[in-house]
């Protein structure tokens, strides 16, 4: 009897409210792929190794490859019921992009797939849903202080260990680190605008065969992790795919400080791919180029 193929890792992460929902909601039509919304995962793997790290009860009679096979003993565990019948899994944590020496270490050949978007719009979008639940108290905020105006709200998400400045100042961490060839950035407005261009490179990217992509009947929808969060419709889908254009409910001087921070567009410094508006992939060998 033919052994089955062990499975393969790949890891979906950058900024909130740019497509990494969208991306698995899309990335689930292929039969042969495994992706959701941010699984417990990270945390697990973050939370085992403080348990057995340095400083820790247990750190000075665990040794590196115990941790190692722990670890990995983590993703295998999580993903055993897909592991039968899927031959290549994502899993979606924003805190992967800080994590890459480990990941290359335990995957080799993984790859990592970072959604981002202009962050003036990042924080539009985040002000959008908490508006639109103006009767909730959004787990966002730790209290009044935070909460108060659209300036001190955006002001704590910012921060770097809050739920944008994190996942960007992580991205930055990836973006100019030394594994930054194993990286993909993938703009929201792209994939909404193109996706039928973007889908194409994405899986050139992780060397795996196309699929005919449905772009009018998409499905995701998570209304249990919204509700928690106070935040509904956080991660609810659009069937089909498209952008929507709006004005943006920022005050100016506000949308004008943060959309500055794209450092994704200068790929001077980086052997990160990244995918542009020309549809161009830069790659450490050279660019692939792919025309509108």
């Amino acid at each position: 009897m033919n052994k089955p193929q062990p499975v393969r890792y790949h890891f979906i992460t950058g900024l909130p409210r740019s497509g990494s929902t969208l991306l698995s909601a899309l990335l689930l039509q292929n039969p042969r792929f495994h992706a959701g919304m941010t699984s417990p995962v990270g945390g697990l793997f973050r939370n085992m190794l403080n348990q057995l790290g340095a400083g820790s009860e247990f750190g000075p009679v665990v040794t590196k490859e115990q941790r190692r096979r722990l670890s990995r003993g983590l993703f295998d565990s999580y993903y055993a019921d897909q592991a039968g019948d899927k031959e290549v899994i994502f899993d979606t944590n924003r805190m992967w992009s800080a994590q890459m020496p480990a990941l290359m270490d335990l995957f080799p050949g993984a790859k990592l797939i970072a959604c981002v978007r202009n962050v003036a719009w990042v924080m539009d979008s985040i002000e959008r849903r908490y508006r639109a639940n103006p009767y909730e108290i959004t787990r966002l905020f730790s209290d009044d202080t935070e909460r108060n105006t659209v300036y001190s709200r955006v002001e704590t998400l910012a921060q770097r260990n809050r739920m944008v400045g994190y996942p960007w100042t992580a991205l930055k961490e990836a973006f100019y680190g030394e594994h930054a060839s194993s990286l993909l950035l993938v703009d929201y407005d792209l994939l909404a605008q193109a996706p039928q261009k973007v889908l194409p490179l994405i899986y050139q990217f992780l060397g795996e065969p196309e699929f005919a992509h449905d772009f009018e009947q998409v499905k995701y929808d998570a209304p249990e992790f919204d509700e928690a969060l106070g935040l509904h419709g956080l991660h609810q889908v659009r069937p089909q795919v498209g952008l929507q254009r709006r004005e943006s409910i920022l005050p100016p001087d506000l949308f004008e400080q943060y959309s500055k921070l794209s450092f994704w567009q200068d790929q001077a410094n980086s052997r990160a791919n990244v995918i542009t508006a020309r549809m161009q992939t830069a790659v450490p060998q050279g660019p692939a180029t792919s025309s509108m």
